[in-house]
């Protein structure tokens, strides 16, 4: 079968490509084109637009940008029309992805999503064009399917993908061990949003000059980008690629919020969540978005359990009070330590998330060409 799959950022990247895998189990002839990553070229997908080309961050960043919006949805539809996909699947990025879905309902194809697109936290009414253009929906967070039931749509929670991407790392780098003297930086994968942060988190460095400072580098950035921003701090270095690994040595970490704030959660690290945007995107967004917390690890677990640092919070000062918490308050450790365990009991609840999402979608292709078949013998009787 033929398969269009769009992911529009370095975590649907990671996923989409763990999916592609096990969808290509199950289809042995399956036919992938898609809009994400690497990884996602990697597993076997023909790509047609990197993530690092569409990621505009923020409601002002946005509209400067409409045009180039414009011109990938254009882009978009008219390269679905030239592959005819059996399937389009959807991975989170709601912003371009809910536009696509409407114009391929309306255009006969099947529509799936894994990700959901995160309607719970701002524009609960985008439930219903979700509803009406999509044939399937598969959840990773146990609380959305909740959610939608609410709104009288069944979806299928299928579990978390980091939780198997994080144990089989674990187990496949014994070798790599803490550090007492490491500080991880994840600053984002955006170019508008490290320049809003990496230079705060750096200015913390000064205040532990017998610490290392190292920057997950994102994979759609390139050196010459990072390399001005750390060149006035002597205790800090950047890595690309292996942001895994350096979360496996360090002691505490600085994260943007996102996917980056559950990955760090998952492998234990003790962690400060940052965020800070353009002030008018930032003033729009919190008028709008209705959640108590801004990192998945709270939201999940339904409690505040990892600091949030948001906007003018994010100040030096700040910053370097709760690292310094992070790395000396051994009680606080030590309850971290415990809220994580029973962070990862939640998301383990469904299983093997890439597995199960890949079953299910083969099965309701599967039912559909069914469908099709008895419709035509239907017919043909008649």
């Amino acid at each position: 079968m033929r398969y269009y799959i769009i992911a529009g950022e370095a975590s649907g990247d990671l996923h989409g490509g763990n999916l592609i895998r096990e969808l290509k189990k199950r289809d042995t002839d399956a036919d992938i084109r898609c809009w994400g990553g690497d990884l996602m070229q990697a597993a076997g997908a023909t790509l047609v637009k990197h993530y690092s080309e569409l990621a505009f961050m923020g409601f002002v960043e946005v509209i400067a940008n409409l045009r180039t919006i414009f011109r990938n949805l254009d882009f978009c539809k008219q390269d679905i029309t030239e592959f005819r996909p059996d399937a389009i699947i959807f991975i989170d990025y709601p912003g371009f992805n809910l536009r696509i879905a409407k114009w391929a309902k309306e255009k006969g194809y099947r529509t799936i999503y894994y990700i959901s697109p995160q309607v719970w936290a701002w524009k609960e009414n985008r439930v219903k064009g979700i509803r009406e253009n999509v044939d399937k929906m598969l959840v990773i967070l146990p609380f959305e399917k909740g959610f939608y039931d609410k709104w009288n749509y069944p979806v299928e929670y299928v579990g978390h993908p980091l939780v198997e991407v994080i144990n089989q790392f674990k187990a496949a780098h014994p070798d790599l061990k803490p550090d007492p003297k490491l500080i991880a930086l994840l600053p984002g994968s955006r170019k508008q949003e490290i320049l809003q942060k990496l230079p705060v988190m750096l200015e913390v460095s000064r205040s532990f000059p017998d610490y290392r400072f190292v920057v997950a580098m994102a994979p759609g950035q390139p050196d010459s980008f990072y390399e001005p921003l750390l060149g006035p701090f002597p205790n800090v270095s950047a890595v690309r690629n292996a942001t895994y690994p350096l979360l496996m040595q360090a002691a505490a970490a600085m994260v943007t919020s996102g996917t980056a704030t559950l990955e760090t959660a998952l492998f234990g690290v003790p962690e400060v969540v940052c965020y800070k945007g353009n002030r008018i995107s930032y003033m729009i967004a919190k008028r709008l978005i209705k959640v108590k917390y801004i990192s998945l690890v709270n939201l999940i677990v339904d409690r505040l359990i990892v600091k949030e640092l948001i906007q003018d919070e994010m100040n030096v000062e700040n910053l370097s009070a709760e690292l310094d918490r992070l790395l000396h308050n051994e009680s606080a450790r030590r309850q971290l330590e415990k809220e994580y365990h029973d962070l990862r009991e939640i998301l383990q609840q469904g299983g093997n998330a890439s597995a199960q999402a890949a079953e299910s979608i083969w099965n309701f292709m599967l039912e559909g060409t069914r469908d099709l078949t008895s419709g035509k013998r239907q017919n043909g009787r008649a």
